[in-house]
């Protein structure tokens, strides 16, 4: 398949701008457009996959807006607006949307609900599996690990392979045995505590919550467990994320 084609509609450029960067981030080419007009040339001028809508958009009536293009293009639709009543969110799907997100929002988010869209329209894309849990995302392949909101995680290399261990196995018990296989290609030593100190640096620089603790917890005189809610979702090859900030 060719490019992913996303055309932004906002007339808030601080929100234009991040969730260009994020998209872009991904592989995808963004279009942007500040203005109805603006929005229907763009949609006239390139092959767009999926659109972007801010609910309010200046003087035009969002709902309106989104009622016309979905007559008009068999395109998908996410809706992103400051409206955060249920009753708002009704009437953004009712008027033809197929998403609605709410600001303030992750970019990180917002990427993950288009992939499903686009995917749910048929769209094939090209990518590989990151693996994502409490706020995030752990890109394997490439070795990159970073909060939702974007600050990075520097790991080790030996502290990446002992993280890839813990989400590809959550909920199971590992021992240190099998954690000292994976990681040196050795069985363990009681008088070993090479392990423990990986982990130990792992919470550390994990660090997402209070209860970080308890994500990889001890399970005595065995090994230990990953207790995080591991989720997969597609990426394309360029996944850091630009977008530093939160709406």
């Amino acid at each position: 398949m060719g490019a992913v084609n996303i055309l932004v509609v906002d007339d808030e450029t601080a929100v234009l701008e991040i969730l260009r960067k994020g998209f872009e981030a991904e592989g995808w080419t963004v279009h942007v457009a500040q203005s109805p007009s603006a929005m229907f040339e763009a949609l006239k001028t390139h092959d767009i996959d999926l659109v972007t809508l801010d609910l309010v958009h200046g003087q035009d009536d969002g709902l309106e807006l989104a009622q016309t293009l979905r007559a008009s293009w068999n395109i998908p639709i996410l809706m992103i607006s400051g409206r955060t009543g249920a009753y708002d969110r009704i009437r953004g799907l009712e008027s033809g949307a197929d998403d609605y997100i709410a600001k303030p929002f992750h970019i990180r988010e917002v990427v993950l609900r288009v992939r499903r869209t686009l995917e749910l329209y048929g769209r094939e894309l090209s990518g590989h599996d990151n693996l994502l849990f409490d706020h995030t995302v752990f890109d394997p392949e490439r070795g990159i690990v970073q909060h939702f909101d974007g600050t990075p995680v520097d790991l080790t290399g030996i502290e990446l392979k002992l993280l890839e261990l813990f989400v590809r196995h959550p909920g199971r018990i590992l021992s240190r045995d099998e954690i000292s296989q994976s990681l040196h290609g050795r069985d363990w030593s009681p008088e070993d505590r090479t392990i423990d100190g990986h982990v130990a640096r792992l919470r550390r620089k994990l660090g997402t919550s209070d209860d970080v603790v308890n994500l990889i917890r001890s399970v005595r005189g065995v090994g230990y467990v990953f207790t995080g809610d591991v989720q997969v979702a597609r990426s394309a090859a360029a996944t850091t994320l630009r977008a530093r900030n939160r709406l």
